[in-house]
């Protein structure tokens, strides 16, 4: 394999490198790194001598990922307030049935459940569930027999059926959710607000230390209401601020701007009924930088790719 055929592999198998590593690291430029280590090693491979290009690519890069996820769970110890995934500007396009899997699997609902997992079950759930590798091939990718596979993914199943995480409502349905919520925010109605949280719903902010941001998370409709209803609202109604809609992996959310500056972005989890069930507030200003660029997901494939 020449040293073009090598560059050409790599450049088409980037984008779906990058959708596995985006939702194992849940950041973008962690997974951008990953990515760019993975190319560094495939530089340095004798290209003749790979028989799977695109097998050994995602083990390079699955693993790779894994030594940065060691890493990441130590600076996560020490860091200020709940962690939440970084935030992009992913539009939601047409999804076919069989691609669900995968259009859920971006969401920060869903991409912060996974860190409930444990590296290699992140890993193993993913490559299976969500990219459809066999049980054989994610063996080969984390060095583990077949059994231990299947064990892995049984075992994060288990721990990510919840139906919250993984709901994507309609569009036209999370259009209405969204405008109803502005409306509460907007007259700080706690009782219009409570009308659209379920019973469990949970709120979290991450300011990384860096920005002011609520050090813990808030739980139940009640607590949740008042607190968006008569704190938020003042602070997004008060600061002189634009709020706009945007779409933030997938999911209609908001974004507000204070001076043309980027400052937070809102999202949210849905329950099975179609109530909001998480509200996720990034403050953090090193984990907005993602909202700058529109990324195009490809449900076929789970790749991204910037536009």
């Amino acid at each position: 394999m020449s040293e073009q055929s090598k560059l050409e592999t790599f450049e088409q198998a980037r984008p779906r490198l990058l959708g596995l590593a985006y939702r194992l690291l849940g950041t973008w430029a962690d997974a951008e790194d990953a990515v760019q280590d993975t190319f560094l090693c495939w530089q340095g491979t004798d290209g003749a001598a790979i028989l799977n290009p695109d097998g050994w690519l995602t083990t390079a890069c699955t693993n790779r990922c894994l030594d940065l996820l060691k890493s990441a769970h130590n600076k996560r110890v020490d860091y200020v307030g709940p962690w939440i995934p970084e935030p992009l500007h992913i539009e939601a396009g047409e999804t076919p049935e069989g691609d669900i899997e995968r259009a859920e699997s971006l969401t920060i609902a869903f991409l912060h459940m996974m860190e409930r997992l444990s590296p290699k079950e992140r890993a193993a759930f993913l490559l299976h569930s969500v990219f459809g590798q066999s049980h054989r091939q994610v063996a080969g990718v984390l060095g583990m027999s077949e059994s231990a596979s299947r064990q892995l993914v049984s075992r994060a199943s288990r721990n990510v059926q919840g139906p919250n995480a993984r709901f994507i409502p309609a569009a036209d349905h999370q259009e209405k959710m969204l405008t109803a919520f502005l409306d509460a925010v907007t007259s700080g109605s706690t009782e219009q607000l409570a009308g659209l949280l379920s019973e469990s719903v949970q709120f979290q902010s991450d300011g990384g230390g860096k920005v002011t941001a609520l050090g813990r998370v808030l739980s139940g409709s009640v607590d949740v209401s008042k607190y968006v209803a008569k704190i938020m609202s003042r602070l997004w109604t008060g600061s002189g601020g634009t709020l706009e809609r945007r779409v933030i992996n997938g999911i209609e959310g908001l974004a507000l701007y204070e001076a043309e500056h980027l400052v937070s972005v809102v999202t949210f989890g849905y329950s099975a009924d179609g109530m909001i069930d998480q509200i996720f507030i990034m403050r953090n200003p090193e984990k907005l930088r993602g909202m700058t660029q529109s990324i195009r997901h490809d449900t076929g494939s789970g790749a991204l790719q910037p536009n």
